[in-house]
């Protein structure tokens, strides 16, 4: 959407606020012992609480609140109560909903407890690559620069991005025009981010695979040559100058 009143600035702050707080709760919630489900319950009664209704849920029938992936899980994971979190796994948490017709979208990974896997470095990766990537958009910027910028990034650390994973447009639904925004140059895509829109920025950095793959249970997506993958995301707004980042109490830079 572009926002064109003050009002839908408002509508946009307050949702983009209860789906940064609902993830900043979740991940310290989350600990070894506890299953995704009870994550997700979790943050499905914050969002309850707060008047919101779940994106994924609402827009697709998706079977859980919140999106919730572990290890080799990309992303769209299911949450299970057979699914028990462990000293050393790699989650990552994708929040969004809507709030009085208005929708944002926000995520992270991290790791539950120490770092016994070392999963740390993709983390950290993965989030300075969103901070650059972010802080390079403005209005009449060409998407697939900013998607260079993450590939380029990910490349010096020596990590490779997911192609057919991308940023989007969001707003007055969750997936709304720019429908990709990849995490590479894709030298077809000539648009550029105008200014006052609102856009899903999220990266997808990959230790070995370059696609990702939906299972069987036609929700989760892992890695096309497996290994593991840090998505972090930021709902912003584009402006002249520097965004407006609607989601950053999440903490996810923190």
């Amino acid at each position: 959407m572009s926002i064109t009143t003050e009002s839908e600035l408002i509508g946009m702050q307050e949702i983009s606020q209860a789906v940064a707080f609902t993830l900043k709760e979740m991940r310290k919630f989350a600990q070894p012992g506890i299953s995704t489900k009870q994550l997700d319950d979790y943050g499905g009664e914050i969002l309850n609480d707060l008047g919101a209704k779940s994106a994924p849920y609402l827009t697709y029938g998706f079977p859980g609140w919140t999106c919730i992936s572990v290890d080799n899980e990309f992303c769209h994971g299911i949450p299970s109560e057979k699914r028990i979190l462990k000293e050393g796994d790699l989650i990552n948490i994708d929040v969004s909903a809507e709030l009085n017709g208005f929708w944002s979208d926000n995520g992270g990974s991290f790791v539950i407890g120490e770092d016994v896997n070392e999963h740390q470095k993709l983390v950290e990766a993965s989030k300075e690559i969103l901070h650059k990537a972010i802080h390079n958009i403005k209005g009449g910027v060409r998407i697939s620069d900013i998607g260079f910028i993450m590939e380029t990034e990910a490349k010096k650390r020596g990590y490779k991005v997911i192609k057919n994973l991308t940023g989007h447009g969001v707003g007055r639904s969750l997936h709304e025009a720019p429908h990709e925004i990849a995490n590479y140059r894709d030298r077809f895509n000539q648009t550029r981010f105008k200014k006052n829109s609102v856009v899903a920025i999220e990266t997808f950095i990959s230790t070995t695979s370059t696609y990702a793959e939906t299972l069987q249970d036609g929700w989760t997506m892992v890695g096309n040559k497996g290994g593991f993958m840090a998505q972090h995301e930021h709902t912003i707004v584009v402006t002249e100058g520097k965004p407006i980042i609607l989601t950053e109490m999440n903490g996810i830079w923190n």
